[in-house]
C-alpha cells in the first residue's frame, strides 16, 4: 500500500482581489471580458431582456482551508482520505446565513430576483432585466460580433457596494461572449481504416485490464458519475448501446441545471460519455447534469455538482484557457471538490499544443490544480484484446498553463514553475475510437472518450474500496501522482513514452502531452486496495 507522503499542496486560485471604484464601490477584478476589444460593437442590449447570472459568493478560511487539503491528501496524515460533507464545508468555509442575507437584500433592493443559495453556501442564482443588472453591477452590456459569433457582454468590470464587495468572488451571465465546445471527432464506421481498434466494451475492459475486475462486481455498483454536460441527447441511442451489448446498466438520468437545455448540438458528446460508462462501469449510477451553454451555466453546473456532493465527474467541455471568464469561481468550486473528495475529469482538448489556434495554449477547466487532465493515445490491441502499446495521440491538448503555478503534488517533475497539462492519458486517437450509438453506428474519438473512461475506472474502484471496506479514491491529483510516484507505477499505469502533440513529446515517466500515461485496472485496484 501507499507509504510515501504526497507533496504538499496549495491552494492555486487566480487573483482576484478586489479594486476600489468611485462612489463608494467595489470593483470586481477579473471580471472584464477577454478579448473585447477584438470584437465589433454593434448596439447595446434591449434594456428589457431578462438576464439570468450566477453571483459567485467568496469562501471563508481559505488558509485553513488549505492546510485540511494539504492533510487529507497526505498518507502519513491521521487525516488522510477524511474527507468534509457539503454541510462540514458549508459550515466552516462556505459564505455565513448573515453574509448571504446581505447580498441578497442588496439584490432585492436593485429589483433583481434571488434564488436560494446553493448547499456549499457559495452561489446565488439571479435574474432581471438588462436595466435592473446594469444598474446593480454599474455596468453597460453592449452587442458585438467576432467572425459569425454574436454576443453580448460588459464593457468594463461590474462593482459593488464597498459594504458587500468583499463578499463576492464574481457574477456570471454579464457576457455571452464565451461557449465551451466538446473534444471529440466523428466518422461512419465503415469509412473508418481497416488498422483501426474501435473500441467495444469487450475489448476497452480487455485493454485497460478491467475485465475481471468487472466480473468480481467491482463494476461502479452503489456509485456515482457526473457528467458535465452543455447539450441535451437521445436516450434511445444510449439505450440501443445498453442492449447491443447487453450491458444491464440502469438508464441514465437528466438533473437539470439553471433550466437545463434545449441544445442538442452537442448530442453525440453526451452519448459518448454515457455510453463509455456502460462499457466500463456498469452498474453505476449516471446523471447528466446539463445547464446552458454559458458562463451563467459554467458556474451554476459546477456549484450543482459541489454541492451534489458527486463522487465521480466527467468533464469533455472546454474552451482554451485564456479565453475563460470564470476561473476565480470555478476554482472555487474544485477546491471544495477537492476537499470533499471528489474526482473530477477533464478532457485535455483536441488542438495539440496550440489550443487556443495561435500559440502553445492549453485548455481548460483540465489545467485548474483541482481537475484532472486527461489527455489522448492511440492505443493498440493483441488478437486476443490485450494491451500492447499506446502512443500519444498527435492532436492531444497538453502543454503549461498560464493561470496555474505548478502545484506543490507536481513539483518533483515539473520545474518549469507552470502547471502542466495533462495529468493522465486513455485512448482518444483516431485510431483507437469508440464504436457507439450516436444516432447512428459511427466511430467517435477524441480527448472527450479520454475522460469519462477514467471516470469508469474510478468508479470501479470506489465499489472494490467500499467492498473491501478501504478508502475511495477521492481528489483524483493527489492520489494519481502518489501512486504515480510510488513503486507501483510501472504496475498500476501504462506509461507513454512515444509520440508527440507539436509542442511536447512523451517520454519516460511524467510529460505534458500523456500526463503520467494510462491506468491498468486490475494492478491499480489490486495494488492499492
Amino acid at each position: 500500500m501507499l507509504a510515501a507522503p504526497l507533496p504538499i499542496l496549495a491552494l492555486a486560485v487566480p487573483a482576484n482581489a478586489a479594486t476600489p471604484a468611485l462612489s463608494g464601490r467595489v470593483v470586481l477584478s477579473g471580471e472584464a471580458v477577454p478579448g473585447l476589444a477584438k470584437a465589433t460593437h454593434t448596439g447595446s442590449l434591449a434594456a428589457s431582456q431578462n438576464l439570468s447570472l450566477e453571483v459567485s459568493l467568496a469562501p471563508r478560511n481559505q488558509a485553513k482551508l488549505a492546510a485540511f487539503i494539504r492533510a487529507v491528501s497526505d498518507p502519513k496524515s491521521s487525516l488522510y482520505k477524511h474527507y468534509l460533507t457539503v454541510a462540514q464545508y458549508a459550515a466552516e468555509y462556505g459564505a455565513t446565513d448573515a453574509q448571504v442575507q446581505q447580498v441578497t437584500s442588496y439584490l432585492h433592493s436593485q429589483g433583481l430576483s434571488v434564488g436560494k443559495v446553493t448547499a456549499n453556501h457559495l452561489t446565488l442564482a439571479v435574474s432581471g432585466s438588462t436595466a435592473q443588472v446594469e444598474k446593480a453591477f454599474d455596468v453597460s452590456i453592449g452587442t458585438y460580433k467576432t467572425g459569425s459569433h454574436s454576443f453580448y457582454a460588459n464593457a468594463a468590470a461590474p462593482s459593488l457596494p464597498s459594504s458587500i464587495a468583499s463578499v463576492v468572488a464574481g457574477v456570471a451571465g454579464l457576457s455571452t461572449s464565451s461557449v465551451r465546445t466538446a473534444a471529440y471527432t466523428v466518422t461512419s464506421h465503415a469509412t473508418t481504416a481497416k488498422a483501426t481498434t474501435a473500441l467495444t466494451p469487450t475489448i476497452a475492459r480487455d485493454a485497460y485490464n478491467l475485465a475481471s475486475s468487472i466480473s468480481s462486481g467491482y463494476n461502479g455498483s452503489g456509485e456515482t458519475v457526473g457528467l458535465v454536460e452543455f447539450s441535451s441527447y437521445s436516450a434511445s441511442a444510449v439505450a440501443a448501446y445498453n442492449t447491443k451489448y447487453s450491458l444491464g446498466a440502469t438508464a441514465a438520468t437528466v438533473v437539470k441545471v439553471d433550466g437545463g437545455t434545449t441544445d442538442s448540438s452537442g448530442a453525440v458528446e453526451d452519448e459518448l460519455d454515457i455510453e463509455v460508462e456502460y462499457a466500463l462501469a456498469p452498474k453505476a449510477t449516471v446523471k447528466a447534469y446539463e445547464a446552458p451553454n454559458s458562463d451563467a451555466g459554467e458556474v451554476a453546473l459546477y456549484a450543482a455538482l459541489a454541492s451534489a456532493d458527486v463522487p465521480v465527474i466527467s468533464s469533455s467541455w472546454g474552451e482554451p484557457e485564456t479565453e475563460e471568464d470564470n476561473l476565480t469561481s470555478d476554482n472555487t468550486d474544485f477546491t471544495e471538490m477537492a476537499a470533499q473528495g471528489q474526482s473530477i475529469y477533464s478532457a485535455s482538448g483536441d488542438d495539440g499544443a496550440d489550443d487556443n489556434g495561435s500559440s502553445l495554449s492549453v485548455d481548460y477547466p483540465a489545467s485548474d490544480p483541482y481537475v484532472s487532465g486527461v489527455g489522448g493515445t492511440q492505443l493498440s490491441v493483441t488478437s486476443s484484446y490485450a494491451w500492447s502499446a499506446e502512443t500519444a495521440w498527435s492532436d492531444s491538448g497538453g502543454g503549461k498553463s498560464v493561470e496555474y503555478a505548478t502545484p506543490s503534488f507536481q513539483t518533483s517533475v515539473n520545474s518549469t514553475g507552470d502547471r502542466e497539462v495533462p495529468d493522465v492519458s486513455a485512448a482518444g486517437g483516431n485510431n483507437s475510437p469508440w464504436y457507439i450509438d450516436g444516432g447512428s453506428w459511427e466511430d467517435v474519438w477524441g480527448t472527450s472518450a479520454a475522460a469519462p473512461n477514467w471516470a469508469a475506472f474510478t468508479a470501479d474502484y470506489d465499489t472494490a474500496a467500499a467492498a473491501l471496506g478501504k478508502s475511495k479514491f477521492g481528489y483524483a491529483n493527489s492520489f494519481i501522482y502518489t501512486v504515480a510516484e510510488s513503486s507501483y507505477y510501472s504496475s498500476a499505469f501504462h506509461d507513454v513514452t512515444s509520440g508527440n502533440n507539436g509542442g511536447y513529446s512523451a517520454g519516460t515517466g511524467y510529460d505534458p502531452v500523456s500526463g503520467w500515461g494510462s491506468y491498468n485496472g486490475g494492478n491499480f485496484i489490486a495494488d492499492e486496495l
